[in-house]
């Protein structure tokens, strides 16, 4: 696992990693801005599909969680399922930023979006 901590320079903190994920190297990058995170992982070298997703603020004791396609694979459950509990981890960890998720995959399948996930988990910076 190859680990790039970088800047940490206002308003914008990021960190650069790579991990080999089902036999692709993934490249990831977890970046905090003032208002969001961005977390980009790439097989292929370019962004891929983009998902929003935000815990809804409302009465309920219960939190509900709001994932929606920006661009790209509409018809790909288990990239929102990934943007999903990327966004519960977040919330439970505090932080009511929304999240922006970019994922350019050579391979969709249910253990590398798990790969995903716990990757930026073990080295989330929220």
């Amino acid at each position: 696992m190859n680990i790039d901590n970088s800047t940490s320079l206002f308003p914008l903190s990021q960190l650069n990693f790579s991990r080999q994920i089902k036999g692709n190297e993934t490249e990831i990058i977890i970046s905090r801005y003032d208002d969001h995170f961005l977390v980009i992982a790439t097989q292929i070298g370019t962004m891929g599909t983009m998902l929003y997703a935000r815990k809804e603020e409302g009465v309920s004791i219960n939190p509900t969680f709001n994932v929606s396609v920006i661009f790209g694979k509409r018809d790909e459950p288990m990239l929102i399922a990934c943007a999903r509990q990327l966004i519960e981890h977040l919330s439970l960890s505090g932080s009511s930023r929304p999240l922006v998720l970019s994922l350019g995959l050579k391979d969709h399948s249910a253990e590398t979006l798990k790969g995903i996930v716990s990757a930026v988990i073990d080295n989330s910076t929220w």
